[in-house]
């Protein structure tokens, strides 16, 4: 493993999905799931979603939404819906990534992306009292 580049992951994987999320997925991790957590942190987080010459948070949230959207991961949805607000996704266009993918990855996708999309939000309302 590489050290710099896990802690940086666990810096941006942190700044995206907050620290409990961080935390509650590190503290479930035992022999048999602690290795994926390091490869998740390491890999996606340090090495891809910290490239310093790529892509803005911002552009790559949204481009995981529609991934994970056409790949009817609703688990992962949600929460890379809820990165994406945190990395200033505004829900306009959370709506129109949905939209985009309706099209191109199939309704069923986006029906479930606006579903899952709209129950996030309507927590989230409900949480800002």
């Amino acid at each position: 493993m590489d050290r710099d580049t896990y802690d940086k992951g666990r810096e941006i994987r942190t700044a995206v999905l907050g620290e409990a999320y961080v935390r509650q997925a590190a503290g479930n991790t035992d022999d048999f799931t602690g290795p994926f957590q390091d490869l998740v942190t390491e890999y996606c987080w340090g090495a891809v979603w910290g490239r310093d010459d790529g892509l803005p948070l911002k552009t790559r949230s949204m481009l995981t939404i529609a991934m994970i959207a056409v790949l009817n991961r609703p688990n992962e949805l949600r929460t890379h819906i809820r990165g994406a607000l945190t990395n200033g996704v505004t829900r306009e266009e959370i709506r129109e990534i949905l939209m985009q993918v309706a099209i191109y990855g199939g309704v069923p996708a986006g029906v479930d992306g606006f579903r899952i999309a709209t129950a996030l939000f309507a927590e989230l309302d409900e949480d800002a009292g």
